[in-house]
């Protein structure tokens, strides 16, 4: 019993299996949202950053991601209009993103192949970018030309791979990034009112179409209600699992503190709005008996704690704490970026690990090309974090944190499930741990403890400092880290 209970006291309350909650349109109301079992369990989801920034597929020096350079065109004129110059024999505003926008074919995509690749690494989720802050659609969208089925592809792009990775049992959700779209192409950035870049002004002049991809340049009604409106058209068209948004930096910049309470009309219209957005969301999928969430995303965060998940680009919690997210990069950018330098396969292993035992779950980004094809390094990675999830999923899914995330001494992380305790360790091991969580435990509840993946036995004794193992000579089929399954009576 004793051993239980020091499993258990590092837990969470138990999923609801269905959300029969009725949301009011408060925050008081959606801090009370469950985190969905399928979400909770799951731990592994895949991002995709894809879109007409990834034509470009090139940035200069280590400034921002490859899918921010469509701003940078024009931000770094300096240096990206000779760069343009050079490779399409044009620069703004005789040439800019617009037209850069019907090189994205997605010629050579497969969406059932993504699917089957996403499932077979493990993933249980999937989160497609429906529209980054460039103001691109990749759905069959009503309410801009610009989108992926009038442009470009000529094709759903959110609606083809949701439906490919739903056949393959996994959960979906479109991202929505527009939030930043009106300092995308602005003078200035993060404010509530803003105006176009010169050349954006003068391309807009010669094309009046081009308006409605890089305007409009301000937080006011309009904006506010057309952000609503294409995520209800998403909502409606798709039925997400999960509502992803991107961080507020307006909600911290120009005289807001909108947690505190002060901010300007605008953006109190906004965040009213937003509210009401999750509401609609929330209650859509109860109504369905469909189990979603939302996350909340960002250093300052954008709604109040207990709002979905806590969220940040490539976030490491050292600390347990409710549940979060990581959503990470393979190497510096979540674009595409032709050479880009990627993280070894070790250090994704142990990311992936760290993260599951603090209450994480691990969302790994890929940026694929532009024709659909995803290249052989970030391939690499999947694949092997699929061979590591084969061998040591026990471990993962479905799994809890225990009272202490790791033991830094032995290099060791933990998770729970049942009565098992996990012990994942980061170096090879080579020679006797011990676990000095377990001191004090009796010899006689412990049942059996293995290294998964070896069928060499592995040895055990309970020592004053705790439970100690000594390891197979075998190491088996497992690399990077390695998994002690601790069987308890």
């Amino acid at each position: 019993m004793a051993i239980l209970v020091a499993f258990v006291s590092g837990g969470i309350a138990s999923c609801q299996e269905t959300q029969a909650t009725k949301y009011d349109g408060s925050w008081e109301s959606l801090q009370k949202m469950p985190v969905p079992a399928w979400f909770d369990d799951g731990k592994i989801g895949i991002f995709i950053h894809w879109g007409p920034y990834s034509v470009i597929g090139y940035k200069k020096g280590g400034r921002g991601y490859a899918e921010h350079v469509p701003k940078l065109l024009y931000e770094e004129s300096q240096h990206y209009y000779p760069y343009m110059d050079q490779r399409w024999g044009a620069h703004p505003p005789e040439f800019g993103y617009k037209d850069i926008i019907p090189e994205f074919k997605a010629e050579n995509w497969d969406p059932d192949a993504w699917a089957k690749l996403f499932a077979d690494v493990g993933a249980k989720y999937v989160v497609l970018t429906a529209e980054h802050h460039d103001g691109w659609a990749n759905w069959d969208s009503d309410l801009t030309p610009w989108n992926a089925v009038d442009m470009g592809p000529k094709r759903d792009l959110v609606g083809d791979l949701g439906k490919a990775v739903r056949k393959q049992g996994l959960k979906y959700a479109p991202s929505y990034h527009r939030e930043r779209h009106t300092g995308f192409f602005a003078k200035e950035k993060y404010v509530v009112h803003s105006e176009p870049r010169p050349d954006i002004a003068e391309e807009i002049e010669r094309v009046p179409e081009a308006a409605s991809l890089y305007g409009p340049f301000s937080y006011d009604k309009a904006f506010v209600d057309d952000y609503v409106a294409r995520w209800k058209e998403i909502q409606t068209k798709y039925q997400p699992d999960f509502l992803w948004m991107d961080d507020f930096p307006i909600y911290t910049r120009d005289g807001n503190r909108v947690r505190a309470g002060k901010m300007k009309p605008e953006i109190q219209y906004m965040d009213d709005s937003l509210r009401g957005m999750i509401t609609d969301f929330m209650n859509d999928g109860a109504a369905r008996e469909q189990d979603v969430y939302v996350n909340n995303k960002g250093a300052n965060r954008n709604w109040p704690d207990g709002v979905g998940c806590l969220e940040k680009d490539n976030l490491k919690l050292k600390v347990i704490g409710p549940k979060w997210q990581s959503c990470t990069t393979f190497g510096t950018s979540f674009g595409y970026l032709e050479g880009d330098k990627y993280k070894t396969i070790e250090s994704v292993i142990h990311e992936m690990v760290e993260v599951i035992s603090r209450n994480g779950n691990f969302l790994v980004n890929i940026g694929p090309r532009a024709d659909g094809t995803i290249v052989p390094e970030q391939l690499e990675r999947l694949h092997a974090m699929g061979d590591w999830l084969r061998i040591n999923g026990d471990a993962i899914y479905g799994s809890r944190y225990w009272k202490q995330s790791d033991q830094t001494d032995e290099h060791l992380v933990f998770t729970t499930k049942g009565k098992n305790l996990y012990a994942i360790k980061m170096t090879e091991p080579s020679k006797p741990f011990t676990i000095t969580g377990t001191a004090g435990w009796n010899a006689d509840q412990v049942t059996s403890v293995r290294l998964l993946g070896s069928d060499s036995q592995t040895t055990w004794e309970m020592t004053p400092r705790g439970l100690q193992i000594t390891p197979p000579k075998e190491f088996g089929r497992s690399k990077y880290a390695w998994t002690f399954e601790i069987v308890t009576d």
